[in-house]
Formats: C-alpha cells, sequence, structure tokens
C-alpha cells in the first residue's frame, strides 16, 4: 500500500476520533474535501476514499449539496458480536486482496504487524489513571509494541498506552507526572553506562526501577544485498550516499552523535543527517523504498523488511519507573512474565533482541 493509501487511513481515524471524543456530532458537517486535501497535504481522492471509508462504518452520510455529515456516534466497543463479524469480513475482503496479489500468509501478518507498529508511533497517548490503563512515553520499541497488543492477557484487566517521544521526552514526561513508564536507552559518553546517568539528572532524588526488557542489537540499516557497500560509520560521509537520522533526544541519536565524535567524523559531511525520523520502523521503510541508502536502526526493523543489518552495538532497553507504582498488580505481572520462558522466547521471535536479562530490576536512589 502506497504512502497514499495508508493516509487516507490515517485520515478516516482521525475524524472517527474527533467522532468518539463528541467533538463532532450527529448531524455536524465534516470539512469540505479541498479544505482536507489542504489541511493534510494529499489528493482530492485520497480525502474522498477517506470519507467513503467513514460512510462504510456508518458514521457519515454524504448527500449532493448538504456535503458529508456525521450520523450517528459509533458503537461501543462491546456492543454487539456484528460488530466483530463486521471486522472480520473487512480483514476477509483485504486478505483476499492481497493473496490474490501473490503475497503469503506470512508476509501479510508481518506487514500487518508494521502498520499497527506505525500507527502507534502516530498515536498519541490519552489520559489515563494507573487503575486499568498504564501510559508508556519513551523510546520507539518493537517489543514495546508487542507487549502493548498482548499486555491484556500479561496483565488481565490492564492495557498499556502508547507514545513514542524518544528516550529523553520519557523520562521528562516521568518526572513531569504525565507517564506511569518511561522505555529508555540512553548512553551516557562520559560515564561509559546505559540510562542511569539520565535518571538521576532526570529525576534527582527520585526512587526509579530499572526494569531491562531486553539487549537490542543497533546497527546501519542498508538495502538487499549492500550493493553500495557501506562497511560503517566512516562510509556516511560518502558523496552521493544518503542517510536517514534518528530524532533529537532519542537515545540511538545520543549514541549516533557520541559514536561520531569519538571517530571524529564530523555530521555537517553526512547528506541527510538533518532528516529525522520518529521510529526505527519509519527508517527501515525509507530504506525499503529508496527514499534512503542507509539508516541507523535496531536489527529488528531491518529483518521485517527484508533489508541488509550491519551490527555496531548492543544496548540494554529499559523501562523506567518510580518506585510506588512497582505495588501495582500491572507492573509485577509484567516483571513476572518478562522473567519466564514464555515472555522471553515472545521477545527473542521478534528478532535482533537478547531477552536474557528480561526483567531484572535495577533501583536508582
Amino acid at each position: 500500500m502506497g504512502e497514499e493509501g495508508f493516509l487516507y487511513q490515517q485520515i478516516a481515524e482521525a475524524v472517527r476520533r474527533e467522532i468518539l471524543e463528541g467533538s463532532l456530532k450527529p448531524g455536524d458537517r465534516l470539512p469540505p474535501v479541498r479544505q482536507m486535501t489542504s489541511r493534510w497535504g494529499c489528493t482530492i481522492g485520497t480525502v474522498q476514499r477517506a470519507y467513503r471509508e467513514l460512510a462504510r462504518q456508518g458514521l457519515v452520510v454524504s448527500r449532493p449539496g448538504q456535503g458529508t455529515r456525521v450520523t450517528l456516534s459509533p458503537p461501543a466497543q462491546d456492543a454487539t458480536p456484528l460488530r466483530r463479524a463486521g471486522l472480520v469480513h473487512r480483514a476477509e475482503a483485504f486478505l483476499l486482496e492481497v493473496l490474490t496479489a501473490g503475497y503469503e500468509p506470512s508476509e501479510i501478518e508481518q506487514a500487518v504487524a508494521l502498520a499497527l507498529d506505525r500507527w502507534r508511533a502516530v498515536a498519541q497517548a490519552a489520559p489515563a489513571t494507573p487503575g486499568a490503563s498504564l501510559r508508556f512515553v519513551g523510546s520507539h520499541d518493537l517489543a514495546v509494541g508487542w507487549l502493548a497488543a498482548h499486555f491484556s492477557e500479561i496483565a488481565p484487566g490492564h492495557s498499556l498506552q502508547l507514545s513514542f517521544a524518544g528516550s529523553l521526552g520519557g523520562l521528562i514526561a516521568l518526572a513531569r507526572g504525565e507517564a506511569d513508564w518511561a522505555g529508555t536507552h540512553l548512553w551516557d559518553e562520559e560515564s561509559g553506562t546505559y540510562n542511569l546517568p539520565f535518571v538521576r539528572r532526570v529525576l534527582p532524588g527520585k526512587r526509579v526501577a530499572l526494569i531491562t526488557l531486553a539487549h537490542r542489537r543497533l546497527g546501519l540499516i542498508l538495502g538487499p544485498g549492500n550493493s553500495l557497500g557501506v562497511e560503517g560509520l566512516q562510509d556516511l560521509t560518502r558523496p552521493g550516499l544518503r542517510f536517514l537520522n534518528r530524532q533529537s533526544g532519542s537515545g540511538t541519536r545520543v549514541w549516533l552523535d557520541a559514536a561520531l565524535h569519538k571517530r571524529k567524523i564530523d555530521p555537517d559531511q553526512i547528506v541527510g543527517y538533518s532528516e529525522e525520523a520518529a521510529t526505527h520502523s519509519e527508517v527501515a521503510r525509507a530504506v525499503a523504498e529508496g527514499r534512503a541508502d542507509v539508516g541507523l536502526g535496531l536489527e529488528a526493523s531491518a529483518l521485517s523488511y527484508g533489508l541488509d543489518f550491519i551490527f555496531l552495538t548492543d544496548e540494554p532497553y529499559q523501562l523506567a519507573m518510580l518506585a510506588p507504582l512497582m505495588d501495582h498488580p500491572a507492573p509485577r505481572a509484567l516483571v513476572k512474565w518478562l522473567g519466564s520462558r514464555k515472555g522471553k522466547s515472545a521477545i527473542a521471535t521478534l528478532g535482533g533482541y537478547d531477552p536474557s536479562e528480561a526483567g531484572r530490576i535495577e533501583w536508582v536512589e
């Protein structure tokens, strides 16, 4: 599915969210198509497709001369089996389309997982209380996305809401009370350690638990076969090579800047250094689509897109949490699950992860 194809789903979901939140009420008119094309920077056909999708969901209706208006509020999540049956029907239609196009079931399953991961990356976490829903803010990670999708199985009666804002952004959100968990993998060049110095700086005087999710393999993501012959960071300054970076504040960016400094590589000599992606999946996708020649990201993302990978470093990815929340049943259930054979196996299956220390708790005073 091309960029426009994905964009119509974003537009439809954004409008649907406004209806869910009550910003758009039954009878309200949706913005004109041309106004939406300007807002989203897309074609008329993309907006029309989004509106048709909303009509298929029974949320809006279009009439000549009257525009497109909201009809009824969307059904409750647990309304009737009919809603679930409708979703299965649409899923089957999609499967028929892609299977006919020659894709294998394993490819389709992986593509759906990637699409969900990308969607979570752009979605903002809604306000929540530590009753049933916990707020995660932090660095993008495929294993965290997997955890969110299966959290009700790991901690029955609870859910995990994700907002990917980089490692530093996660710790700041935790300090401000805007997150319950922060996902972080910040390398401190001076001490030669991960996370601890940053936790002490951002959360001084707080007792914080650092729960190891896994160790991840980080490196250069390249096209299949590495036809450009890239061997390491020193090649990023080669003329004509297009690099895609991660955003400032992300743990990956912090590590890269330290690595470039150590090797005396001038970032200004790297074409694309200022071009940023918010997630590892975005980096891999850009390389797969030929919009970049090389990017820095997780081996798991490279594997997902069938790309080449040059290993550079192994890093711990940890979940930071204030001490009082460790008495909450959901974190206790997660720690237990991470330390179990089932949990370690699930993380290892993603590829590029070493879960041998999963569930280990390190206290920062």
